[in-house]
């Protein structure tokens, strides 16, 4: 890798991933930036020789850290993996940062929350999470906050894109063969467009700040799954020829929080950003694609 002088630089791991590609989308929009973008395949932040090999050869300003097991489903039968991924993996690249005096930004998630709460979540509420997934993702955020000072912590919400599996693409493909769907009113968040949450992140880098810690990011707004799928298909056109369907027992392995919107006015007010609405976020994302 051939290094290019006086440019932020900046190492993005799990760029595979939805965030990882929609951060790859808007590359060219920071020239500023000298950005290394890795997968699995290039960087497995479970092998910390690895981590250290890099950063020994590239002098990094800030590692974005995209890669994550992200399967909650999958997360109750292999917990193993999910903890290997989400903690020990965080916890390496942590200690790398630390060595290498590497600002770090991590993407964490409203799963670490039992959602027993009535109103959003801010920064201060006490984790508790209740599935395999969120309480791997707590243990890489205490890692995080144990070894580093220099961090930014960014949990985020039922995120979707054109990128990757997620919630967005499976009703947009159902929608062109299925007739009627049902979908849960069980849960409620916020949908939040991962193009949104990459600009913002490629924006704090810019900003080379020092107001560190953890910040909820989210579109606003709230929905449900039903909420969301009904918008998704009103903007797709195709409301009417789908019949849509309610349920407020759909069976999942893992439990999930009923309530987990995030209360982003920190975020808000230490850098006067203002996150779109959630609708408008979807409608532009479709009238784009």
């Amino acid at each position: 890798m051939q290094e290019k002088p006086n440019k932020t630089k900046v190492l993005i791991t799990g760029s595979s991933g939805q965030l990882g590609q929609c951060l790859k989308k808007i590359e060219k929009d920071y020239p500023a930036f000298d950005i290394y973008f890795t997968d699995s395949k290039t960087l497995d932040i479970t092998q910390k020789d690895q981590l250290n090999n890099l950063l020994s050869e590239i002098k990094f300003d800030y590692i974005i850290n995209c890669a994550a097991y992200t399967n909650v489903e999958q997360a109750e039968k292999e917990p193993e993996r999910a903890f290997m991924v989400n903690a020990q993996g965080v916890k390496n690249i942590a200690e790398i940062c630390k060595d290498h005096h590497v600002v770090l930004i991590h993407i964490s998630t409203d799963y670490v929350f039992d959602g027993k709460k009535k109103t959003p979540y801010t920064e201060e509420d006490i984790p508790n999470p209740i599935n395999v997934y969120g309480k791997s993702k707590l243990e890489g955020e205490k890692y995080i906050q144990e070894i580093l000072e220099n961090y930014f912590i960014i949990r985020t919400s039922w995120l979707y894109s054109e990128f990757g599996h997620n919630f967005f693409k499976t009703i947009q493909k159902k929608s062109k063969t299925e007739k009627e769907l049902t979908i849960t009113t069980s849960e409620t968040g916020t949908p939040t467009n991962a193009n949104n949450l990459a600009r913002f992140i490629f924006d704090l880098v810019g900003l080379r700040t020092s107001k560190y810690g953890i910040y909820h990011y989210g579109n606003q707004g709230e929905a449900t799954w039903y909420d969301f799928a009904r918008e998704i298909l009103s903007v797709l056109g195709k409301l009417d020829t789908i019949k849509l369907k309610k349920t407020d027992n759909y069976p999942t392995f893992a439990q999930r929080p009923k309530f987990s919107i995030l209360n982003n006015t920190k975020i808000k007010k230490t850098f006067l950003i203002h996150p779109i609405e959630w609708r408008n976020s979807l409608k532009k994302l479709i009238d784009d694609l």
